[in-house]
């Protein structure tokens, strides 16, 4: 049986405005970032990480990542999605998800902590 594989978008702990997430620090989101992968592994799913910077290389990167990985489910961090500042992120990550996955299910969280239980809606 083969593996339901997830591709877990999200920004890169050094651009993320701390300011704006004052329950988050470097050290707690990249402990979330370990969990969600750990978690997702011990499940049984193949799950990899893509974290991107604000926008410079970002669709560049998700690009390379979708066409090597080949997700059945694309995670999009709330970092991403909710923020008003990575509105035009968020819009080149859906189109770009939608152009190079067009099969995979989108799967979004509302905290870095509830990312598992996002995609387990999914499968």
């Amino acid at each position: 049986m083969q593996k339901t594989s997830v591709l877990l978008v999200g920004l890169k702990s050094s651009v993320v405005n701390f300011e704006k997430w004052p329950e988050l620090s470097v050290e707690k989101l990249e402990a979330a970032f370990s969990d969600v992968h750990t978690n997702l592994i011990e499940l049984g799913y193949e799950a990899k990480w893509c974290l991107t910077d604000t926008g410079e290389t970002a669709e560049q990167q998700l690009t390379t990542d979708l066409k090597e990985f080949t997700p059945d489910i694309v995670l999009v961090g709330a970092g991403v999605r909710i923020d008003p500042d990575h509105f035009l992120l968020f819009e080149k990550i859906i189109n770009t998800i939608h152009a190079e996955a067009p099969n995979a299910k989108i799967a979004f969280n509302s905290t870095p902590f509830d990312s598992v239980e996002a995609v387990k809606r999914w499968v």
